[in-house]
């Protein structure tokens, strides 16, 4: 891909949060390549592993995720420009913050992602 340009980062952003809201999986799933890794600790507690690899364990993750939690929303914060990469800072459905950094591929599509969250928020 290389280099990402300021405008590059926030069209990316924009449709990246719009498709997470949407909530439909195969306009997610289309931002990322075939062979994709994505570290979170989501994952990790829900099925077993932090390190998922590739479309099929994607779609079986976000989609077990996205009908468990019919009211997930992302609100975007700040748009992190890097090399070849982009860091998302939001807000999900849960108060919580997240950076969410995603690698581009020379596709232009993601191949390496990690997000990052905050504590829950609780309520008293």
């Amino acid at each position: 891909m290389g280099p990402v340009t300021d405008d590059e980062a926030r069209a990316f952003a924009q449709e990246w949060i719009e498709a997470w809201n949407s909530h439909d999986l195969e306009r997610i799933l289309a931002h990322y390549a075939d062979e994709i890794v994505f570290l979170s600790p989501i994952a990790r507690q829900r099925v077993g592993s932090g390190r998922l690899i590739g479309i099929p364990a994607l779609r079986s993750y976000w989609g077990a995720g996205l009908q468990a939690q019919p009211n997930l929303t992302f609100e975007l914060l700040e748009v992190l420009r890097g090399h070849e990469c982009v860091t998302l800072l939001y807000r999900n459905h849960k108060g919580q913050t997240v950076a969410e950094t995603a690698e581009f591929g020379p596709s232009g599509k993601i191949v390496r992602s990690f997000a990052c969250y905050t504590a829950p928020q609780r309520t008293p």
